[in-house]
């Protein structure tokens, strides 16, 4: 099925979101050593583990946002290099047509001065810029049959419209040119910024990148604290709906039916939280669930790897659900639901500026691929710290 599009309600957003995106997660949390001796530069220069960790965190961001870029601009130039191809046949075949027009014509002008009847040079006939003009001229169009007046016609609307392609034609070229210089500087730019990651990275000792591994785990178990509160919460709204519904149904003398199983973390009556619904998101889930452990490259659609986005599309794809390719189309791409309301099979968005995008799979946790040098993998939608969530999009 087709997706449903629709009108995005702003999501409410947690205060002070983060700007971090994709960073390495054990660098994100290294602002924790800021009141230590590490938040000061060492006597050498060396810069601080706090100063990696911003500068870490900013080029991983710089390079999430070139891939969403990319990715962009790699749709944009796939679409016009097909409007250039098509355009492109067009015209040969409307020259073609042009030809055989011009031939047909060429035929009748030489019968004409063969005949005396005052064609005085075939040559200029070819060579003139509208046969039109040129039979005019030598007074020939009231001694046209009506099969040459429509010879006349054709070549005439054959040689308009070919200049038109040629020059549609011409534009996109141009258009698809720049969309190849915009997909080369995106992806100039991703290799940039991750190579600077990697430059940055590859200078810590290995008792700082122990101490790294160590705060890393501590935020993922404060990360899976957060997801198993929410999980409690969505848990607690299912039986308070459920019992509210059954005490309904009491007071009216309503059978329970089973088929109204279909009960919704949410009550907005959208039809998106039906059944059909669930089941589309199921499809969803199964195909990113069998995607686990795969590499993320940035700019992949898969199979054998995926960037986030790349990930969420083909998953949903699986659905008979067609997404946009980007996060920031995506996002508008259904409804904004509150986090407690997430449902399997929404689209949990991160930061401000839209940059990371999982699939929620409930208990507060999601299928995602985080970052270059990872692979797709499940883990608490908190993996970055609550206020880095941007909004939760049911996309169908």
């Amino acid at each position: 099925m087709a997706s449903h599009r629709k009108s995005r309600t702003p999501g409410t957003r947690v205060a002070g979101i983060r700007t971090p995106a994709l960073a390495t997660a054990a660098l994100t949390s290294v602002a924790l050593l800021s009141q230590t001796a590490n938040a000061a530069p060492s006597d050498d220069g060396k810069p601080s583990l706090e100063e990696v960790e911003k500068k870490v965190d900013a080029l991983y961001r710089q390079a999430e946002s070139a891939t969403e870029k990319y990715n962009a601009a790699k749709e944009k130039t796939a679409k016009q290099r097909k409007r250039v191809d098509t355009l492109l046949d067009d015209v040969a075949q409307r020259a073609q047509k042009l030809n055989e027009a011009r031939e047909e014509l060429g035929s009748y002008a030489a019968a004409q001065y063969r005949t005396g009847a005052g064609v005085p040079d075939t040559a200029t006939f070819l060579l003139a810029d509208s046969p039109q003009d040129f039979f005019d001229q030598n007074q020939l169009m009231d001694r046209m049959t009506g099969r040459q007046k429509e010879a006349v016609d054709d070549y005439v609307t054959q040689q308009s419209e070919t200049m038109k392609k040629r020059r549609e034609a011409a534009e996109s070229l141009e258009t698809l040119t720049e969309s190849q210089n915009e997909l080369k500087t995106a992806k100039a730019t991703v290799q940039k910024k991750l190579a600077d990651a990697r430059e940055l990275l590859s200078k810590l000792t290995a008792e700082e990148k122990a101490r790294l591994a160590e705060i890393e785990r501590r935020k993922q178990e404060e990360a899976a604290r957060k997801a198993a509160e929410l999980a409690r919460q969505q848990a607690e709204q299912q039986r308070a709906q459920e019992e509210a519904r059954e005490a309904a149904q009491r007071e009216s003398g309503t059978p329970d039916a089973s088929g109204s199983s279909g009960s919704t973390a949410s009550p907005s009556p959208s039809s998106s939280a039906g059944s059909s619904y669930t089941a589309e998101a199921e499809k969803a889930l199964s195909f990113a669930r069998a995607q686990i452990g795969k590499p993320y490259v940035w700019g992949a659609t898969g199979p054998g790897s995926y960037d986030c986005s790349g990930l969420t599309q083909a998953a949903w794809k699986a659905a008979g659900v067609t997404l946009p390719r980007t996060t920031y189309d995506q996002v508008n791409a259904g409804t904004t639901v509150p986090v407690s309301q997430a449902r399997p099979g929404d689209l949990v968005f991160f930061y401000d500026d839209v940059t990371h995008v999982g699939v929620y799979v409930g208990n507060g946790k999601m299928i995602h691929a985080p970052k270059p040098g990872t692979y797709v993998r499940e883990e608490s939608i908190y993996y970055d710290g609550e206020s880095s969530i941007h909004s939760v999009v049911r996309p169908a």
